[in-house]
């Protein structure tokens, strides 16, 4: 969990050329933008989130993200 929290951010471009290695073995395009715009639009929906939230300690930043079962807390 600690390499995660500090390499939260590269998931996001490690994502976008997984799935252009993927699209580009399924479909066969010459359009190179939309290959990206497509595997672009997927690397965010997949991405993980970095929240602000208020509690009574005061701010904290929270990593959400769809294949983890809680949020991790960063440290301010």
């Amino acid at each position: 969990m600690k390499l995660f929290k500090k390499l939260y951010w590269l998931i996001y471009p490690v994502l976008i050329v997984l799935f252009l290695f993927i699209f580009d073995q399924m479909y066969t395009t010459d359009n190179f933008l939309l290959k990206v715009g497509i595997c672009g639009v997927l690397a965010f929906i997949l991405s993980p989130r970095k929240k602000i939230i208020q509690t009574q300690i005061g701010k904290l930043k929270q990593i959400t993200w769809i294949f983890l079962k809680e949020a991790i807390t960063l440290d301010k």
